[in-house]
């Protein structure tokens, strides 16, 4: 959950994994997944960083309860994120719709 203000100045507790979209109009309006909308002082850029550094901890938590290095990777997997350092393969060439190389 990330914190955020209302902006009659009230403190929220917001479950991130529930936010579809958020624009900024110039308030910053977010909507729900159940079409709920709420406009908050933050900035979609300051959403996003709360959202990412909740979302860190989430996973330093996990990291922390699994007992071994390849059960981490396979944690880490699950959110599409890379530990190995390695860069990820290349992608191979897209196809254009009469199968050439673009």
């Amino acid at each position: 959950m990330i914190e955020l203000t209302r902006l009659n100045g009230t403190p929220i507790m917001l479950n991130s994994d529930l936010i579809k979209t958020a624009e900024a109009s110039p308030d910053t309006m977010l909507t729900l997944i159940n079409g709920e909308k709420m406009i908050v002082r933050e900035d979609t850029a300051e959403i996003v960083e709360r959202v990412l550094a909740y979302r860190s901890r989430l996973l330093a938590l996990v990291a922390k309860r699994l007992p071994s290095y390849d059960e981490l990777q396979r944690a880490v997997s699950l959110t599409s994120l890379d530990v190995s350092g390695q860069a990820p393969p290349s992608a191979p060439a897209k196809r254009g719709p009469l199968g050439a190389d673009e």
